[in-house]
Order: C-alpha cells, then structure tokens, then sequence
C-alpha cells in the first residue's frame, strides 16, 4: 500500500499515523479505498461499482473476465442496434441509383433516365439479373450457364424501379430489425444472403433461361419463412405472421411479372435457415449452425451445376 509518512513523533513521543495517499497519484491523500483490490484511490480514479467503487485495472480486468451477452440462438447482442438491416436498406438504395445513373447514360434503355425510375431494365440490371442462358443484341451468349454465377448474388441488390425497391425495403426494415435482434449480426446476415441464394437459385432451376429476374424479395421471403420459424421456437404468438405471409403469396401467384420460383425458393431456403438456427444443440451451436449453412450452399451448389449441366450439354 502506498502511504505518505507522517510527521516524525507526535504528543506520547511515539510514530504519528500515516495518510493513504492514491496508488496512481501519490501527491493525493485519500481515505477511499478499491473494493477488489483494496488499493486506495483518488476521485479521478474511481469508477463507480455495484457496491463502492474500483480503481480502473480492475475494472478493466472484470471487463475481461465477463463474457459477452448473446441472444436465445448464439448471436451478439449488437443486434439489437439493427446495423446489418440498415446496411442492407443502403446498399440496395446505392445500388438503385446506380442504377438509374446507367440508365440515362445507357442509349439503348427505353425511357432515357426514366428507366431505372419507372420499371424497366438498365444495363446494370441485364448486367446482374439472374439469366439462365440467352444471345443479347449485339450477338454475344450469357447468363450463369456461360459461368456468370455472380447473376445469382448480384440480382439480390437490384430493382426494376422505385417502387420495386420501396416495397421490398420496407419489409426488410420491418422484418430485419427483429430477425436481427433476435439472431445477431452475423446469423442474420448469413440467413439473408443464403435464403436470396437459394431464391435465386429456383429461379434458374425453373424459369425460362432466357428470362431475367431481380430483386431482394428472393431473400424477404426467407425473412418471412424465418421470423415464423423462430418465434415459434421462442414460443410466440405468430398469428399476426401467417395472414400477411399468405397475402404475399397471393400476389406471387396472382401478380404478373412476379418470379413465383424467386419467392417460393426464398421461402423454402430461408425456412430450412432458419430451422438450423433455431433447433441448434446449444452445447455445440455455433459449430452446428456453421455446418447446416455449409450443407445449405453445397446443395445449393450443386443444383447450380446440373442446372448448368442440362443447359449446356
């Protein structure tokens, strides 16, 4: 313990007391001392406790010690804060204007700059859309099958218009903040990219090859398969979820232009995700979840490449 001596002798003759001095800042008299180490500490180094107060390396030793809070499936609690879901909102949003910003400088896009706003394809949509096989204007052959596999990522951040990406962004703020929360970052992230995989992947599976498709909605339809999956695993109320679910579907199956394999797809993969995530061992469930996902992509994978293979052969 640190102390400062006193004066030598006193009125009896004998050693005067000595007073605690702070064992960072010897110039300073304190009578307050750690409740962990029991070091004494001045005000500047004290850093309130449950009960009392504790010099700073303890605290940073108890901030060691304590592990991280994490949700009812394994994921950190920065979830919570919704950042992946707010990232994903703007990458779409950048990629939308991206868009647009091909479009007017694109001359053969019908509609000038309006086409990106109003619906119809630019050339950075042709670029990323899913495509099975097809000739373009200028002769050349492409899509996944001619080994554009990035069509079946890319198509995931793109939009035919505004209001396309309006109505897609708004479910993902809906849903994404709760999935996320509940998931962490990193499991959210990874059930939206593999269930707009898997959504994509139906897409070339079973739509015409020579017919593109775009959109986030392959990856909401996950989100929506996976927040029933997981409240139903919290033991939640999820009657609020089917009604809306099913009229989604409706429109699927009801509204032209809309990839009904996309959506069903999305729907199929994110809800498989979303099992593997919710029904993990929890002694082994990091290790269970990283393998599930794994097994999700190699199959997906694999349907890529008989797809591929009956395109080409």
């Amino acid at each position: 313990m640190t102390e400062r001596s006193g004066q030598a002798g006193d009125a009896t003759g004998g050693p005067a007391p000595t007073t605690p001095v702070c064992y960072r800042h010897p110039d300073r008299e304190t009578y307050v001392r750690c409740t962990r180490c029991n070091r004494p500490i001045c005000p500047e180094c004290m850093r309130d406790a449950s009960v009392g107060h504790q010099c700073p390396e303890c605290v940073s030793e108890g901030r060691r010690s304590v592990r991280p809070a994490r949700t009812a499936f394994g994921g950190g609690a920065a979830g919570r804060q919704g950042y992946v879901t707010k990232t994903l909102i703007a990458l779409n949003v950048l990629v939308m204007i991206l868009s647009i910003a091909s479009a007017r400088s694109g001359s053969a896009v019908a509609g000038g700059g309006l086409g990106g706003l109003m619906g119809n394809s630019t050339p950075l949509t042709d670029w990323g859309a899913v495509l099975g096989l097809a000739r373009f204007s200028d002769g050349t052959i492409g899509g996944v099958a001619e080994g554009e596999w990035y069509r079946l990522v890319t198509a995931m951040f793109l939009h035919y218009g505004v209001v396309h990406l309006l109505l897609n962004m708004w479910a993902l703020w809906v849903l994404g903040r709760t999935l996320e929360a509940v998931l962490g970052p990193l499991r959210f992230l990874a059930l939206y990219l593999i269930a707009g995989l898997g959504g994509n992947v139906a897409v070339y599976l079973f739509s015409a090859p020579n017919s593109p498709a775009v959109g986030a909605s392959t990856a909401i339809f996950g989100l929506f398969a996976a927040i029933f999956v997981i409240m139903r695993r919290l033991g939640r109320d999820t009657s609020a979820i089917v009604p809306i679910l099913v009229i989604n579907l409706i429109f699927t199956f009801t509204v032209p232009g809309i990839s009904v394999a996309g959506h069903l797809g999305g729907l199929v993969v994110g809800a498989l995700m979303a099992l593997v995530l919710a029904y993990a061992p929890r002694m082994r469930r990091t290790a269970f979840q990283s393998a599930g996902g794994a097994i999700l992509l190699v199959a997906l994978l694999g349907l890529v490449l008989v797809r591929t293979a009956a395109l080409t052969g």
